[in-house]
């Protein structure tokens, strides 16, 4: 998912103390038992918040996804020669329209520090998050991504937008600082110093277009972003339902900060399709599901970005009830990874936390996934980091199921779930597909062939 201009809404963030890690160490240790407009200027630096790394009360085996303790493969790593803390950074829009998406993504963030720290830490060293909030600004991404390149990092976790990923992308590359992108997108980013842990249309449209033309019918309306994500999500709309004998018979796409949408809902009650697909995103885009239960519609509703930001937990039940929606992550699958990652995520931030979201688990995952790479290198030296990455043998037990890095593309191969949303603020699954490739960039983009690529392919 991936805005560039503007968006709205809600959830307060919640408050982070220092006083996690060490009471996520005694959780851990029960569980163990038992378009081209011109460039903004930049504005002033974002606040930094630095997350000091602790040390106590540290057991030696489980991640809080439940991973068993595995046999640790062959490395060339040593004894650490300082005990220092590894700084790392984190670039997310805690505040502003974008938190909706942010806050539960920030969270994930210090949970997986606090995680990773209470497992024994990287190279033997304490994580320490220097966490910058983008205030859902581009001006304070570009001003953020200058004052994480000018810290002594080892890696950037950033972004959410695909606007705001692609102004601070070439600031991380020419920095050669390692750079992770958690993010549901559009797809085709193709870059060494880049890593992606969140689906593309190829994993998701490829199953929820020929879902809903079998399902529904043939006639697809689309309602979209207007923006990169939401236009060539469009072109994967229209080539998924071509392939699935269906067609696209009308589409429109929106600025992100309309919220509006009687005239378009009249015209597509005109158009009478069997099904609306909806690649809309952010709070003022929420309100067309309200808008449109209120006139009565009954044309069904399928969508690439509902829920992400737990837009079914702040909508009435009329409003989200039966949209179906396809994303590797569910807080309702039922798996062991699961069950003792919503465990600590509650012990953590309260049992009443709305909802965890899928981009939640992106973030999760490419912490994990970064740390074990350079554990398994045995050096923070991004050359050696990177190279590990690209074996294709980095995987992790994570809550919605094993995903693996594949090494040419840096894309996950991962499971899609398909669910719908029900009346208790929550998804009931439908189908779960395992291991799915990112087959489009596997396609474009071999980094170890060509590691000097640096581009964005589209269909």
């Amino acid at each position: 998912m991936s805005p560039p201009r503007t968006s709205t809404h809600r959830l307060d963030r919640l408050t982070w103390t220092r006083l996690v890690a060490a009471t996520l160490a005694l959780v851990l240790l029960a569980a163990s038992c038992g378009d081209d407009a011109d460039e903004p200027t930049p504005a002033g630096a974002p606040e930094q918040e630095s997350v000091p790394s602790e040390s106590d009360d540290t057991p030696d085996s489980d991640t809080m996804s439940g991973d068993e303790a595995e046999e640790a493969p062959e490395t060339s790593e040593a004894a650490p020669e300082t005990s220092e803390p590894i700084r790392v950074g984190s670039l997310l829009d805690e505040t502003g329209p974008l938190n909706i998406y942010g806050t539960p993504m920030a969270d994930a963030t210090r949970l997986a520090i606090a995680s990773i720290n209470a497992s024994g830490g990287v190279l033997g060293r304490q994580l320490e998050l220097v966490a910058l909030d983008s205030k859902s600004d581009q001006n304070e991404y570009i001003a953020g991504a200058d004052q994480l390149v000018a810290e002594d990092l080892a890696v950037v976790h950033a972004g959410i937008t695909s606007a705001s990923r692609e102004a601070i992308r070439p600031t991380f590359g020419e920095a050669e600082l390692l750079y992770f992108y958690n993010v549901l997108y559009e797809g085709g980013v193709c870059d060494r110093n880049t890593f992606v842990t969140g689906v593309v249309p190829t994993q998701q449209l490829q199953v929820l277009i020929p879902w809903a033309v079998e399902n529904y019918g043939p006639r697809l309306y689309v309602l979209a972003a207007d923006y990169n994500y939401g236009q060539i999500s469009a072109d994967w709309v229209r080539h998924y339902a071509a392939e699935a004998g269906g067609e696209v018979v009308g589409e429109d796409f929106f600025p992100l900060d309309v919220a509006e949408f009687g005239t378009t809902i009249s015209e597509v009650q005109s158009a009478d399709p069997d099904v609306v697909v909806s690649v809309l995103v952010g709070g003022a885009h929420m309100s067309f599901y309200s808008q449109y239960a209120a006139t009565g519609a009954e044309i069904p509703v399928v969508s690439t970005s509902f829920g992400l930001g737990s837009e079914q937990v702040a909508l009435d039940a009329a409003s989200s009830e039966g949209i179906i929606v396809a994303y590797p992550y569910f807080q309702e699958l039922d798996n062991p990874a699961n069950a003792e990652f919503t465990a600590a995520w509650h012990d953590t931030f309260g049992d009443d936390y709305p909802y965890i979201t899928d981009l939640a688990v992106y973030v999760w995952e490419g912490w994990h996934l970064w740390a074990d790479a350079v554990n398994r290198a045995g050096t923070l030296d991004r050359d050696a980091v990177i190279a590990e990455l690209e074996t294709g043998t980095v995987s992790f037990d994570s809550p919605k199921g094993p995903v693996t890095l594949d090494g040419p593309s840096h894309h996950l191969v991962q499971p899609v779930s398909l669910a719908r949303a029900n009346d208790s603020n929550g998804f009931d699954v439908i189908e779960t597909f395992e291991n799915i490739p990112p087959s489009f960039e596997q396609q474009s983009c071999d980094l170890i062939a060509d590691p000097d690529t640096n581009e964005q392919f589209t269909p």
